[in-house]
């Protein structure tokens, strides 16, 4: 394909989307002329097969494809309703891959939907990975706050680590060793680093439930705050359990602070790009 022809159809894709409800979509009547079939009983067929994709892949065809009725205009002011569907960009990235790819717009946007559906992709990514992020650290805030509040009350940093160990055992089925041993975890890193979302929340959960405990119940001395942190550990354990998540068995997570040095990189990158941006705009006012 010609440049110009990329960049007249790029511009019409562009200019058919939609947004119904926050979604981005398009409907299938336009995506129709676009895709370079003239006939609509030509049309549904692929996205039947589209259809049978979403399915297989393990999605939600309803997600995808509603089906809706538009108002279409047959001379002298009056209008008719017709079957429409409304396509979101993975319904459209479907379409385009169960088409006729000797239509050169089915191979343009075969590509077209590829590129948006893995921008979405990456940014649902990177959004998952600040969330883990965040979540690790507020299980050190948590953690940290509980171990003043141990400390006032007669545990010191030893008695402290002994605990946190024995709620971990509690939680996960495992001594702390033997699940750092299991997961891969480096010698000298906390487990935490390397543990999913979930799990890092679940020993947020118990050890905040701890220190309010600690307080409420007014507890003293480490054997006590020891069986308080145990039981609120194995009470998670519990409800993990019968969501049908056992901790020890969830896959390791890659390394949380790489993923924390990749996303200050990223968002000092784009800062620098946004700056020079600015400077530009600001020595070219016209």
């Amino acid at each position: 394909m010609k440049s110009a022809e990329i960049v007249d159809l790029f511009s019409r894709f562009e200019a058919a989307a939609a947004e119904y409800e926050g979604i981005e979509c398009w409907s299938a009547r336009e995506l129709q002329s676009l895709l370079g079939y003239s006939k609509w009983e030509n049309f549904s067929k692929v996205i039947e097969k589209a259809k049978e994709s979403c399915t297989n892949a393990g999605g939600n065809v309803s997600d995808h494809f509603p089906d809706v009725r538009k108002m279409v205009s047959i001379g002298s002011g009056a209008e008719k309703p017709i079957e429409d569907i409304l396509l979101t960009r993975y319904a459209c990235y479907l379409i385009a891959q169960n088409g006729d790819s000797r239509k050169p717009e089915i191979a343009f946007a075969q590509n077209y939907f590829a590129v948006q559906t893995r921008r979405a992709e990456i940014i649902e990514q990177r959004l998952l990975e600040a969330e883990r992020v965040k979540a690790r650290a507020k299980l050190q805030e948590t953690e940290n706050k509980l171990s003043g509040i141990l400390y006032e009350r007669g545990v010191d940093d030893k008695g402290f680590g002994i605990i946190r160990s024995k709620g971990d055992q509690a939680l996960f089925g495992l001594t702390t060793a033997l699940l750092k041993r299991k997961m891969g975890v480096p010698d000298g890193r906390p487990l935490a680093d390397f543990l999913p979302t979930v799990s890092i929340k679940a020993k947020d959960f118990a050890a905040a439930m701890t220190a309010e405990n600690v307080q409420i119940k007014n507890l003293s001395g480490q054997s006590a705050i020891e069986r308080e942190h145990v039981d609120n550990n194995m009470g998670v354990r519990k409800i993990m359990i019968e969501r049908g998540l056992r901790p020890e068995n969830l896959p390791v997570a890659e390394d949380v602070k790489k993923i924390e040095r990749r996303l200050k990189s990223e968002e000092k990158k784009l800062s620098g790009k946004q700056s020079k941006k600015r400077n530009n705009d600001q020595s070219h006012p016209f």
